[in-house]
């Protein structure tokens, strides 16, 4: 787990969250961070957790009776709800050490906690998100390109946006037959891999009102969006759509597919956290590896109040033993897990 913005949520849901695991949980759970941190925060919310340090390189369970950190290189200097850019160094270093060692099997998935893209841009951080710097990471240790999927899975809906940290004026300049079609594969293929859907059924929204009424409304879902459908189709996937986005989330239609593929950001995640803001995890498709998170931000606001709610990074926790206990199930089969 790495350790997010240290002003922020992360260390009080961490805390929380640990607290309430079962204690065959609670052994399994590493945090990349600052351990004084953590014994602060611990004492002002008024948490019994015991914090012990343990080697970074460390593997397998460690301790149910204390949540284990693994000490940063660099140092941490924020305190609740007052962010600073000066810890941008230990929270970059949190996520690239989480990663190399799960890419080292060394541990099973990266779990993140919520980061200030601002701060770290203060700091020379170039990537609009997470999401594309875990892409970028694994591309370096790889070798290979990585195309990242952003899925918010819920109890009651998954949403995938195509185009995602970008102007809404330029997501139908960004949005492409190919990119559809692209990310309908890797959320097909990893519903069937990680989420044990055998033959997973994607809804496709259309990009305009009514996906684009026969062309009064805009040409591009009749000629960007249904290519894509096509070729989906072509390809064996049970995909359907353009439909109209409007009426895609209602409990009726979310009832006939597995995944609604969006256009832009907020398509998707307005109707999954409108459904279940408090149980709705971020998950990153296309990676060599398993990575969740909590669907909020870093909420400076409530950072060491005792008002923040662990059910985000808790639920991001269980679908990471999901995600790991499906995959090993389909490693035993010739393709493997991607």
């Amino acid at each position: 787990m790495t350790m997010g913005d240290p002003a922020g949520i992360g260390p009080d849901v961490t805390l929380a969250m640990w607290q309430d695991l079962h204690p065959n949980d609670r052994k399994n759970v590493v945090v990349h961070g600052c351990p004084a941190i953590y014994r602060d925060r611990a004492r002002q919310l008024g948490l019994d957790v015991k914090i012990i340090e343990v080697d970074p390189d460390e593997a397998g369970p460690v301790s149910e009776d204390a949540l284990a950190i693994a000490p940063l290189e660099n140092p941490v200097t924020a305190r609740p709800g007052q962010p600073d850019h000066g810890d941008a160094a230990a929270i970059i270093e949190s996520i690239e050490r989480a990663v190399s060692l799960t890419m080292a099997g060394k541990s099973a998935a990266v779990i993140t906690n919520p980061i200030a893209k601002a701060q770290l841009y203060r700091a020379g951080f170039s990537f609009p998100g997470h999401t594309e710097f875990l892409a970028e990471l694994s591309a370096r240790l790889t070798g290979k390109r990585i195309a990242p999927v952003m899925m918010l899975a819920g109890p009651r809906l998954r949403a995938v946006p195509v185009t995602i940290h970008i102007p809404l004026r330029d997501a139908p300049l960004r949005l492409t037959a190919d990119a559809i079609f692209q990310t309908g594969r890797i959320v097909a293929a990893e519903l069937s891999e990680r989420f044990g859907i055998a033959e997973p059924v994607l809804a496709v929204a259309g990009l305009n009102p009514h996906a684009g009424e026969s062309g009064a409304l805009g040409h591009e879902d009749e000629d960007v969006v249904a290519p894509a459908v096509a070729r989906l189709q072509a390809e064996g996937i049970a995909a359907t759509g353009p439909h109209p986005a409007d009426t895609m989330f209602h409990d009726d239609a979310r009832r006939h597919y597995d995944a609604a593929l969006c256009m832009y950001h907020d398509q998707a995640l307005i109707p999954a956290k409108a459904l279940d803001f408090d149980k709705t995890v971020n998950v990153t498709l296309g990676l060599p590896f398993v990575r969740t998170s909590p669907d909020h931000g870093t909420a400076f606001d409530l950072a060491g109040s005792g008002r923040a709610r662990a059910d985000s990074l808790a639920a991001a926790v269980e679908m990471a033993k999901s995600m790991t206990s499906n995959c090993k199930e389909v490693e035993s089969k010739p393709d493997g897990c991607h």
